[in-house]
Formats: C-alpha cells, structure tokens, sequence
C-alpha cells in the first residue's frame, strides 16, 4: 500500500473509533503515533499534524480550531486545546489550553486550566492550575503558581520575557531559571495571586512571593516580597565587563538550588497523591495524562541539575547527590479515591482540583508542611558546603 494509502487507513480507523475530523484532505498522522492514544471524542481541524509515539490526545480535546498545528511527542488531556502553533514534548492537563501560534517546547506542563494566548513560546516552563500568560510573550524556564480559580488567577502581560541567558562563562550561563510562588504552597490553590505586569521582563534566576504586582514596562532584576508593589526603572550602567564576583556567583547557585527544591516536592506530590489518585480512579486516560506529566518533572529535575551542576564546576566545585535522601510520607488522606480521583468533566471542573480544595485546613497545613520537608531535605544537602 502506498503512503497516501496508509495515511487514508490510519486516518479512516480514527474516524471509526469516534474521532472527528473535520478535513481529512488536510489533517495528517504520522505511523508512528499510536491510534490507540486518540481518544474518540477528539477534534482534529484541518491542517493538524500529528508525530511521535508518545503523543495522546484525551477525551474532548480540540486540536487547531484557529489554524495549522503540528504535535510532536505531546499529550493533551481532557477538555485540552491547541489552538495552533507547534508543540513537543509538553503535557497539557486537564482544561487547560495552548492559544494560536504557540511554540511549546519539552519539560512544559500546563496543570488544570493553565492558559495561554497567541504567540507564546515555552520551554521547561510549569504552570499550576489557573495561571494564565497573555501574548507575545517567552516564558521558559519558569515555574509559577497562585490563584483560586479561573476568575481569581495569577498572570502575565502580554509582551513579557523570561531572560533565561546570561553571557558568564565558558558557553554562556543557563542556570537561570524563575520561581514565580512555589509547589509547597501553590500545590494547594490557596494562595494570592501573583501579576506580572506586560511590555517587560525578568532577568533569571528570580523568585516572586505570593500577592505581589510588578508594573508594567520594567525588567525586573530582583527578587519581589509577598505582597509587594513594584515599579522600577533600569539602572544606568557603564563598567568593564567581568563575570560574577563570588558573593554573586553563590546567590545564582542558591537560587537554583530552591528551584530544585521545589521542582522535588512537586515530583513527591505526584508520586504520593497525583498518581495513586488517578490510578485508583480507573480512568485510563486519566492515569496516562498523570504519568505522562510526572514524567516531565522528572525531566524539568534533570534538566535543572545539569544547568547547576555545569555552573558550579565552572567555579571549581561539585554538588552532593540527593537521590538517595529518605522519601518523606504523605500525611495526606487520600480517600474517597473512587469518586474524588475520577476523571475530570468538562473544562476540568471536577477531579483533582475538587478534591484539593475540598481539604480542611489542617489536611492543608499538614500537606504543606509535608511538602515544604520535602524540598527542605534536598535544600540543605545542596547547600552543604
């Protein structure tokens, strides 16, 4: 059979199985995409192009309603979207959605009803359930959480870049990654949100607290409290170029560490809760979108590692392993696992994000300070000197 024969089979066992397809003459799927990973209740618009073995498209997901899009290794979950645009490697979970012309990249994962708008280009970037980025903007290496819900979220103006580059260096430096909140917090969806204000940026690595606003049209090159307004202008610069003094070289190397931390107890939170939730809800698609996402904060660890790893043995040091720490356990009662882990509804509106925001205050408190044991145990091992 020819080429042009196989596409037509693969693409007329799809329409079969309860895929709509709204132009098969325009729609093309790779053999090496596993049909069995396409859900029925998926829409494929023209112009789509699927690739790669790992890609899964969950129930109700709607691929390239506002132009061509092209997934390559990429897994969207129930009630997901990609508008258009090109995605690899990224997981998008339930309700969530990825606006026209994105650019995606590997290590990303956009929780529950994360969002984007047009033209956004991510690589190893976490969104938590709500956060929301608006256009033009570039956003890799970031982790960010906070908000309620969809109404109460935080988010990014348009026209925003996350510097992840700095020039020091053998190679250039990309030890640069930005935690916006944290996972020991933000993991349980009570927590202010933050605003990062358009037509700006910020030179990585930085770390924003909860509640805080930045103003637009500023480069932020400092840490923000919680719950701090700032507006600041570019300081005036003319100095021969040197790379970073030690004092500085360390607050990098510390920065990254916490980011680390913190990427660990959000790895703990799948492997302890996510994961067993989802598998005891016995929704397939539910357990293989979970996986696939703890699969890519395993990846977002291994990648954060060889970054600070490369940048401390440059400055003649090494970091101690933390592979072989104890695990802590969850103090979490999981019960309930059959109605509160099943599959989300449309737009995610059950499921997980039910069930977090169902815990009482101390189930709350005990989590968190579970997971903020967590990202301490790996904290101080790195920082041991």
């Amino acid at each position: 059979m020819s080429d042009a024969g196989l596409l037509e089979d693969r693409l007329s066992r799809l329409a079969s199985s309860g895929v709509r397809i709204v132009d098969p003459r325009q729609t093309f799927v790779d053999a090496d995409v596993d049909l069995g990973r396409i859900h029925p209740a998926v829409t494929l618009h023209p112009g789509v192009r699927l690739h790669g073995p790992r890609t899964f498209l969950g129930p109700g997901a709607s691929i390239g309603d506002e132009g061509p899009a092209v997934l390559v290794d990429a897994v969207v979950g129930e009630g997901a979207a990609v508008a258009s645009g090109y995605v690899r490697g990224a997981v998008l979970l339930a309700g969530a959605s990825l606006g026209a012309n994105s650019h995606v990249r590997e290590g990303t994962l956009l929780e529950e009803r994360a969002s984007t708008a047009h033209c956004v280009g991510l690589k190893q970037t976490i969104l938590l359930p709500f956060v929301t980025l608006g256009s033009l903007i570039n956003f890799c290496d970031v982790l960010m959480a906070g908000g309620t819900s969809r109404r109460d979220h935080s988010e990014v103006g348009s026209g925003f870049i996350h510097f992840n580059f700095t020039p020091w260096g053998e190679a250039g430096d990309k030890a640069t990654a930005s935690l916006v909140g944290d996972v020991a917090s933000g993991a349980f969806l009570d927590r202010r949100r933050i605003f990062l204000g358009g037509a700006g940026g910020m030179v990585g690595p930085r770390s924003v607290g909860y509640g805080a606003i930045t103003g637009a049209g500023q480069v932020i090159r400092r840490d923000v409290p919680e719950a701090h307004l700032v507006v600041e202008a570019a300081p005036a610069i003319d100095l021969p170029v040197r790379p970073p003094s030690s004092r500085q070289a360390e607050q990098i190397r510390r920065r990254n560490v916490e980011y680390i931390a913190q990427l660990a107890a959000l790895r703990a939170w799948y492997r302890q809760v996510r994961l067993p939730r989802a598998s005891a809800a016995r929704v397939a698609h539910l357990a293989t979108v979970t996986a696939e996402a703890a699969a890519n904060v395993e990846d977002c660890l291994a990648e954060r590692w060889e970054r600070l790893e490369r940048f401390v043995a440059e400055r003649g040091q090494t970091l101690p392993a933390f592979g072989d720490l104890d695990p802590l356990a969850c103090p979490l009662h999981l019960g309930g696992l059959g109605d509160g882990g099943a599959a989300p509804g449309a737009g995610g509106r059950a499921g997980h994000i039910e069930w977090v925001q169902s815990l009482s205050p101390d189930a709350v408190r005990a989590g968190r300070e579970w997971l903020e044991a967590v990202a301490g145990q790996v904290r101080a091992r790195l920082n041991e000197s």
